[in-house]
């Protein structure tokens, strides 16, 4: 089934509200087969609704809409398309009714008459019900099976419809020909996407059946493997074989799967070591605190962190030497270290990261320009040290600085778990 979805609004033309909507509606749809061919976004406009509705029904006789069915005056979806459709709209009284008295109940009083344009429905359309909210869902199909589904704009009471209503529709028109559309995503770090793309090698390009796509961003480059028009069984086993060739390419850059989040790859592992954080930062201003601890579980394994903006908190809680700032300069490995073991041992914790950097847009110099960021991690006195140059604004710099810290952090508890199996089994052998 191809497909088209429009999302109605003002405030997403102005740009005042995120699209999320359509987002969700093209995963849920491809998951179940749908082939969504095309998006667009109108206006609270009659005529703009109406032609976007009328232009997707020529091309592909399917369409979903999301928005405008609310009992303001900016609410023209409901009457734009039973316009296409040429059907009048009629009262659906035991709606009306129902939606009083879920007024009353709910301590609202008497419910507003504006509110009576909800249940205002095309002559022989098919209502889809909202459990989340007032307005119903409405579909509406001509002699020639072209369709339309009308779906609310709030995206609590969308998504909920998705599920209780739509996708039962959707599925039922595509009858025995249920095939899907499923994608799985490989997470990688710390390498560019020039530089993915040559380690891939005969992989970059997708394999047999299987499309690759990659998804830069800040926390790395995403490698999306994507399986079309067969069968469930034959896309888990596509996809599960895409991704260990994927993998098995890559290695140590991949760092988890579709929506796994690196600070909480490296909690994990920390509790399977049995050990601590502790964090010391200056250009990232407590980021990297707050990206471990955003994990569920993290009080677990965080002991607490520095903010060291200024040299003085530098020297008087972590215990960094005036002398190796004023040899070296704030920015540098030998103070990104020594922030690192110093909040390592000031909070007490196995793991310190220190953090010192230029985030811009000022500040740089021809020696030390916006971007460096020099990073430590002591683990039990086994130091690592980077200093990276991030290129972005100053929001993309301390992130792309903390991504770079918890991924060294990573590297190194998986080669100290490793080693340490390896000496178990070592011992075992002998």
């Amino acid at each position: 089934m191809r497909l088209e979805l429009i999302t109605i609004g003002d405030e997403l033309l102005l740009g005042y509200t995120i699209d999320t909507n359509a987002a969700f509606l093209a995963r849920e749809l491809a998951a179940v087969g749908v082939s969504l061919v095309r998006r667009a976004t109108v206006g609270d406009s009659a005529g703009d609704i109406e032609a976007a509705v009328r232009d997707a029904l020529d091309r592909t006789g399917a369409v979903i809409t999301t928005g405008g069915l609310g009992p303001t005056s900016d609410d023209m979806t409901r009457q734009s398309i039973a316009a296409v459709f040429a059907r009048e709209l009629v009262p659906d009284e035991s709606r009306w009714e129902t939606l009083r008295a879920l007024w009353k109940e709910r301590g609202r009083g008497e419910i507003p008459v504006t509110n009576r344009s909800q249940v205002m429905i095309p002559r022989g359309a098919h209502v889809l019900e909202n459990r989340h909210g007032t307005a119903p869902g409405i579909v509406l199909e001509d002699d020639d099976g072209r369709w339309c589904a009308m779906l609310p704009g709030v995206p609590r009471e969308m998504r909920g419809m998705v599920g209780d209503a739509l996708l039962p529709y959707v599925i039922r028109k595509l009858g025995d020909t249920h095939h899907v559309v499923r994608s799985r995503t490989l997470r990688t770090t710390s390498i560019a996407e020039s530089k993915l793309a040559e380690v891939l090698g005969p992989l970059a390009g997708g394999m047999d059946g299987v499309s690759l796509a990659y998804l830069p961003g800040q926390d790395g480059v995403d490698l999306r493997v994507t399986v079309r028009d067969v069968g469930a069984a034959d896309a888990e086993r596509l996809l599960s074989e895409a991704m260990t060739a994927l993998r098995d390419r890559v290695g140590r850059y991949a760092y988890g799967e579709d929506r796994d989040d690196l600070a909480a790859t490296v909690l994990d592992l920390c509790k399977g070591s049995g050990l601590h954080v502790a964090v010391a930062e200056s250009c990232t201003g407590g980021l990297l605190g707050a990206r471990l601890t955003a994990i569920p579980g993290s009080s677990a394994v965080v002991n607490g962190g520095v903010i060291a903006y200024s040299n003085a908190v530098k020297t008087d809680m972590l215990g960094v030497p005036t002398e190796l700032i004023e040899r070296h300069g704030a920015v540098s490995e030998q103070v990104a270290v020594a922030m690192a073991s110093g909040a390592r041992a000031r909070v007490g914790s196995a793991i310190g990261v220190g953090i010192t950097g230029v985030a811009g847009p000022d500040g740089g110099t021809a020696e030390k320009p916006v971007g460096l960021v020099w990073i430590a991690v002591d683990v039990d006195g086994t130091v690592q040290a980077r200093g990276p140059r991030f290129i972005g604004d100053r929001t993309e710099i301390r992130y792309r600085a903390t991504q770079a810290a918890l991924d060294m952090m990573r590297r190194l508890l998986a080669d100290r778990a490793a080693a340490a199996t390896a000496g178990v089994q070592g011992t075992a052998v002998a």
